[in-house]
């Protein structure tokens, strides 16, 4: 497996082996020790699926705090995304700052977030489906977010604004600098 850190090291590119033939292809896309030996040791306890129809579909950004704070190691299994991390942690030397990939079922890479960011994507095809396992129960309570164009993360979302499609839970988030904190480092 290729393991790869990103700009902010606690965020890493994982990129599973395929071995292809006639029939198609085999790939272990997860191995509690290998993954650990990577430095991901959580315990995962809810795998999640998305489908998001349209090009621009934006989700996020999105996190949970204690007492269900959730790590999330996402995948593509059809289409392409561009997949953002931004770390939360106050008092971390990267506070505020974000890393992103693309993910896409052709380059089969994975992106593990810990705690402690706020974890966003935007769909770069139609009918993307997007599978992430998570280290925390689901929790409503222990939801947080902040809105995805917040001008002092400038993230450059690779879709233009008007393009972008929205929840409307999405589209009331604050601006980070308008929240509580979350997470220390």
């Amino acid at each position: 497996m290729k393991v790869e850190r990103l700009a902010i090291p606690d965020v890493l590119l994982l990129t599973p082996p395929r071995y292809g033939d006639a029939r198609g292809f085999f790939s272990e896309t997860y191995n509690a020790r290998r993954y650990a030996e990577a430095g991901i040791d959580q315990p995962f306890v809810q795998d999640n699926h998305s489908l998001s129809a349209r090009r621009g579909v934006l989700r996020g950004l999105h996190c949970q705090v204690a007492p269900n704070v959730q790590g999330k190691l996402v995948r593509v299994i059809k289409g392409a995304i561009w997949d953002v991390a931004v770390d939360i942690r106050h008092g971390s030397p990267t506070y505020g700052q974000h890393v992103a990939a693309e993910l896409s079922a052709e380059n089969w890479s994975q992106l593990w977030i810990p705690g402690g960011f706020l974890h966003g994507f935007c769909t770069l095809t139609q009918d993307v489906e997007v599978i992430y396992k998570v280290t925390g129960d689901y929790d409503r309570a222990a939801e947080r977010g902040v809105i995805w164009n917040d001008p002092d993360l400038a993230i450059p979302w690779p879709v233009a604004p008007e393009e972008v499609q929205l929840s409307e839970k999405d589209t009331q988030l604050p601006r980070l600098a308008e929240c509580d904190v979350w997470f220390r480092a």
